[in-house]
């Protein structure tokens, strides 16, 4: 039997695309007020069509600048794309304008010689910057930000399947271990008389409940359940009561972060405390989780003779796995070693 992990990455919602369709909705609802009282008060000279055209204006101001921002990647004619934007809703306003004054003259055209003169320049002008190689460098800058943000929504992914693995490991195969270690332990003590087959009942049953201990440590390894359903600060505890020594820990985290950041710190503490155990038993050690905004600072210090190896094979993977999110690995040792990690837990 499978499951779906407990915790889901939390969803990006797109707050420009909600503004908008409550934008909408309260521009349609107010205009059918207007028109339901302009048709219960005798239906006369049709005045709502004033009303709709002062909510239409900026309703269509915040779409064409919604799609304009949403559209176009920073600094690649996002500029122009708004000023184009915003020099069609003005030629939109003063021809429903003229339409709704008597269509005399041709005063629209004649108003929009000046910003559609302005808007020509605008990208005469980035045309011309761009030949002269003006964009090279800020294409360069955006095209790293956006492997960036693609590499970090990988990364993400990539923690909540391992989630999902480590759920359907606990919850499917090791759930049915012990529906047959059980079995296999009712078995053996009705085989009374029988002293051959119950001990090969015997041995199954030891070797269906190593099984499952090697099962558990792999989905401990994989993706712990403590991290998935409780947050960091909740399995930097339970690696705390399994350590062989005294380890406190202070956490001030006032939020959930995100699986992938809450996955590396937690294997990140998890080395450090082991290291400390290996090369420092018996001293006190101390973790201290901290989020100040978007900044996540863990630190692991232990009060051992120092000497750890910034080289060695446990910290060369929590530096990758830690560098990956583009955070920082800082070790301090000799008296006593400091584990420092900062990552940013902000949208990818």
């Amino acid at each position: 039997m499978s499951a779906e992990p407990l915790v889901q990455p939390r969803p990006r919602l797109d707050d420009g695309a909600a503004a908008l369709a409550l934008h909408t909705t309260v521009t349609a609802l107010v205009g059918f007020l207007v028109t339901m009282i302009w048709g219960l008060t005798g239906a006369g000279e049709f005045w709502p069509m004033w009303v709709w055209f002062g909510l239409c204006v900026p309703l269509a101001l915040h779409a064409v600048l919604w799609w304009a921002w949403r559209t176009t990647p920073a600094g690649r004619g996002r500029a122009l794309a708004i000023h184009a934007a915003l020099t069609g809703v003005l030629a939109g306003v003063l021809v429903v304008l003229w339409m709704l004054t008597g269509r005399h003259g041709a005063w629209p055209g004649v108003a929009l010689l000046g910003p559609a003169a302005i808007l020509g320049t605008h990208a005469a002008a980035r045309s011309a910057w761009l030949r002269r190689g003006g964009g090279r460098e800020q294409e360069l800058t955006e095209r790293v930000d956006e492997l960036t943000r693609t590499r970090r929504r990988a990364l993400e992914a990539q923690a909540a399947e391992l989630q999902r693995l480590e759920r359907t490991l606990h919850d499917g195969a090791q759930s049915r271990l012990v529906t047959l270690s059980m079995k296999l332990g009712m078995a053996e003590t009705l085989l009374v008389g029988q002293p051959q087959v119950a001990g090969l009942l015997r041995g199954a049953h030891d070797e269906a409940r190593a099984a499952m201990a090697e099962l558990r440590d792999l989905a401990r390894g994989i993706a712990p359940s403590v991290l998935a359903d409780r947050g960091l600060a909740a399995a930097a505890e339970a690696l705390a009561d399994r350590a062989a020594g005294e380890v406190e820990v202070h956490a001030d985290l006032p939020r959930r972060l995100a699986p992938v950041v809450e996955s590396a710190v937690y294997f990140a503490v998890a080395e450090a405390l082991a290291n400390a155990a290996k090369h420092a038993p018996g001293a006190p050690v101390r973790v201290t989780l901290e989020l100040d905004g978007d900044a996540l600072r863990a630190v692991v210090a232990d009060d051992g003779p120092g000497g750890a190896d910034p080289a060695g094979a446990g910290l060369t993977g929590v530096r990758h796995r830690v560098e990956a999110l583009d955070g920082t690995l800082e070790i301090a040792s000799g008296p006593g070693t400091t584990v420092t990690v900062r990552l940013t837990d902000a949208p990818g």
